[in-house]
């Protein structure tokens, strides 16, 4: 009987698997050997030679020590030195404090000087137009001027920037730098000014700055000028009149509008009150001008 071959038998070892981090052999280096071979030798040869540590010698430690004590006399003579200081500074800052207080006070003492001083004028100006019998008149050119306060039903508008807005540098409104700033302007002022005089104002102020005929908004950088005197937002816009007539005229004009879109494309803020007493200050200075008529040139070839 004939045999059938058997397949040969392989009885070599099987080969090791390999491992499943061999594709990531710089990884695995890195974590196998964290410190580097160099710096474990130099760590070896410090501690062979017995530098490791603090100081063993005599000289070396008294050096430690010296080096901690200059550095604690350091410390302490600086808090000492601020310590010192502190009761000068407070003393410094009170003095400051206590000179922009005087400045102040002498400023309202001036104010109210000149108030007196206006007021006396104005008394000895209407003693002196009754002598020639045109009181009344010199009373309504005084009203008119703006030499006089103002009392009386009106309206008040506060206008004040944007939420966030921040100085552009001062061009004008049509300038893309400025477009989406939200700042109020010198010529938006002119347009709410004008708004109102045309809706019936009988006496306009800013601030407390009286408008007259002769007065001027401008701006010098970002500052808002009245009559060269600079304001700070919120802007509170007082206007005497019939208080109905004011607040429908204006949000109904083309200047109202105007303000309308101001506060709907930059955010701009703007409130407006019927009031039933509205306080105008008289204008702070006031340049008195006169015309008279020029004599007639004779007429050329004329015996």
């Amino acid at each position: 009987m004939c045999g059938m071959s058997q397949p040969p038998t392989n009885r070599s070892p099987a080969a090791p698997s390999a491992r499943p981090d061999a594709s990531m052999s710089l990884l695995t280096h890195v974590m196998d050997h964290s410190l580097d071979e160099g710096y474990a030798e130099a760590a070896a040869r410090r501690e062979a030679e017995g530098t490791t540590g603090l100081p063993r010698s005599l000289k070396a430690k008294l050096g430690l020590a010296a080096g901690l004590v200059v550095a604690a006399m350091v410390v302490t003579l600086g808090a000492a030195q601020a310590r010192i200081e502190a009761p000068v500074l407070a003393k410094e800052r009170a003095e400051l404090i206590d000179r922009v207080q005087r400045a102040d006070d002498r400023v309202d003492g001036l104010e109210k000087d000149i108030e007196r001083l206006r007021a006396d004028v104005a008394r000895r100006q209407r003693e002196a137009l009754k002598q020639h019998g045109v009181d009344d008149r010199g009373r309504l050119v005084a009203l008119l001027s703006g030499a006089t306060e103002v009392r009386g039903p009106g309206v008040k508008l506060v206008v004040d920037d944007a939420k966030g807005a921040s100085a552009s540098g001062g061009g004008p409104r049509e300038n893309t730098g400025f477009s989406d700033t939200g700042r109020v302007r010198d010529r938006d002022m002119q347009r709410i000014v004008n708004g109102l005089w045309q809706a019936g104002a009988e006496a306009v102020s800013i601030n407390g700055q009286r408008l007259t005929a002769l007065s001027a908004i401008r701006a010098a950088g970002d500052a808002i000028l009245v009559d060269n005197k600079p304001l700070v937002p919120p802007y509170e816009v007082l206007a005497v009149g019939d208080k109905k007539r004011l607040s429908t005229g204006f949000q109904d004009s083309a200047d109202g509008q105007y303000l309308h879109v101001l506060q709907e494309n930059y955010g701009i803020r703007a409130t407006l009150t019927p009031e039933n007493e509205v306080r105008v200050p008289p204008a702070s200075s006031l340049a008195v001008r006169t015309a008279t008529a020029g004599a007639a040139e004779p007429k050329k070839g004329a015996s």
